[in-house]
């Protein structure tokens, strides 16, 4: 039986952006772009350009995607030609091969918010979408409110949609915007926009998760006969997020009736990379991930010790919808189970670390993990760290330095501005061999900003190790993040980093310790020694 073609729609870039305190900065927007695009979506929203600075700089570097880079935008204004509009105009001088315009359908909108007559509404969008159509572009409209105005005014709401489907519009995008519509209301209107003569493979579905419905009403609307589907990475949205794309991918590939019924741009291999795809976003956000997140949370797979555990080691498919593997994710059981030994060898693999079934280290190495994940430490996106416990839980952890002591001091002072400012100064003393050598450090930048203690004591950790300084002079400290895992003036804190070298090599580390500074350091010398050894320095 032939499948029909569903296309994925991700606005990760766009409509997640709105959710409160998400903010990406340009470089961050091409990250997720490269990871969206891995990941197999069709099209990829970048933003709004002309909205803001770093949508504008993301369009003006856009990366070359095998997806569509699409531009979002809205209709032009009453009173002015679409040739005319520069909102319309910013959003066209972006030059992606598609653009997304959104306009109301929603009769109440249209004369409350928009302040405009229905005609006029009418008018703008049939004019905005023949604009585009006209200057090569694929054409996306957004029926926002679409479903609250169907309910209010049926005729109006498909009159909108008519508009933009004569004037050529690819797609157009049913919006539940403010995701107050349930599932089968969904399904319903559905049917009845394709029964009026909006054919399914023409329309979209965008819904909100107000209802925690958001992937079930776009399920619905699929059914229904829509063949589109919008949503971002982890749910990301406005006020309770989009439908999460995390979770309607896995079950669009692996459940029925849609695997059998539909195929998409997302292959086997690549949806394995999902795990890795959703944590990404967590790190860039430094949001702890949801543990219970469907397919792609910590606990998805978590089996407890007792009736559970004992099924799944008999057979997984007893407390198991679907094999973790295929989503990226594993099977978390008790860490003195044989199975927990057989998750560590395979990460130890992944290492290039090759330990023989029931090596008596193993052991040794799961209650190592196991007290120090009780203190505070996280080696899910921390592997670079992980890799050092596994090295000296099996004897095979050189040490190429030894730090003898180090003290960082924050000074106050005015500067040639008669402005006060902050200056961080580390001194390292490490010894190699017998030598030892101390290293001193400012943390002031060539623009006279203060780059804090952290930055002071990387610097000076980094500025002579001897024999090994070729092995680091390519090595940056590319993000820095601090978590509180307990409360209380007893808080022990948590410090992940990522390092980047010369060659794009990207890996983590984490330190733990009610010292912030005592615990980036940790982080800093694992993520030092880490690349001596991936580089192959001798101890």
């Amino acid at each position: 039986m032939m499948r029909e073609r569903l296309y994925l729609y991700d606005t990760t870039l766009r409509d997640g952006q709105q959710t409160q305190g998400v903010q990406f900065s340009t470089a961050e927007k091409q990250r997720i772009a490269a990871v969206l695009d891995r990941l197999g979506v069709d099209y990829i929203e970048g933003g709004w350009p002309g909205a803001n600075p770093t949508d504008s700089a993301f369009f003006d570097a856009a990366p070359q995607t095998r997806a569509t880079m699409t531009a979002f935008g809205m209709t032009k204004r009453a009173g002015r030609s679409a040739a005319n509009d520069d909102v319309l105009a910013a959003v066209m001088n972006a030059k992606t091969p598609a653009v997304c315009l959104v306009g109301k359908t929603h009769d109440f909108h249209v004369t409350t918010a928009l302040g405009i007559t229905l005609a006029e509404n009418v008018e703008n969008i049939a004019r905005s979408v023949e604009h585009l159509v006209a200057q090569g572009r694929e054409a996306l409209f957004d029926a926002e409110h679409f479903f609250d105005g169907y309910k209010a005014n049926p005729s109006y709401a498909l009159e909108c949609l008519r508009a933009a489907h004569d004037g050529g519009a690819r797609w157009i995008v049913l919006c539940d915007t403010n995701g107050g519509t349930l599932p089968q209301d969904v399904g319903r209107i559905t049917a009845d926009v394709i029964a009026a003569g909006i054919p399914g493979d023409r329309l979209g579905i965008h819904t909100h998760n107000d209802t925690g419905n958001a992937v079930a009403s776009s399920l619905a609307a699929i059914d229904a006969g829509a063949r589109q589907v919008q949503g971002t990475l982890n749910g990301l949205g406005e006020r309770c997020g989009n439908a999460n794309l995390c979770t309607l991918i896995p079950t669009l590939l692996l459940k029925a009736p849609y695997a059998e019924r539909f195929e998409t741009g997302i292959s086997q291999e690549a949806m394995a990379g999902l795990v890795r795809a959703s944590r990404l976003l967590d790190d860039i956000l430094n949001r702890v991930p949801v543990k219970s997140a469907p397919y792609v949370g910590a606990s998805a797979f978590a089996h407890k010790a007792g009736l559970h555990a004992s099924a799944i080691l008999k057979d997984p498919a007893t407390y198991e919808h679907i094999d973790p593997a295929l989503v990226g994710n594993d099977r978390i059981i008790p860490m003195s189970n044989q199975a927990g030994q057989s998750n560590l060898r395979r990460r130890l693999a992944e290492a290039g670390i090759d330990v023989a079934p029931g090596d008596p280290a193993l052991a040794r190495i799961l209650e190592e993990v196991k007290a120090r994940e009780d203190q505070g430490y996280s080696y899910d996106t921390a592997q670079a760290s992980f890799e050092l416990v596994a090295r000296a839980g099996l004897g095979q952890l050189p040490q190429f330095f030894e730090v003898k002591r180090y003290r960082v001091t924050v000074e106050r002072r005015k500067n040639k501005y008669d402005r006060m400012v902050s200056l961080s100064e580390a001194v390292v003393v490490v010894k190699i061999g017998d030598q030892k050598m101390l290293s001193v450090s400012e943390s002031m930048d060539e623009d006279g900003n203060d780059r804090g203690p952290v930055n002071a004591l990387s610097n000076a950790l980094a500025k002579d190790l001897g024999p090994y300084q070729a092995h680091i002079d390519d090595m940056r400290l590319v993000d820095f993040k601090v978590r509180i895992t307990d409360g209380g003036t007893e808080a022990v804190t948590r410090v992940i980093i990522d390092c980047e070298d010369g060659a794009g090599h990207r890996w983590s580390t984490v330190g733990v310790s009610p010292n912030i500074v005592d615990a980036s350091f940790e982080a800093l010398l694992d993520a030092i020694n880490w690349k001596l050894i991936r580089d192959g320095a001798r101890a």
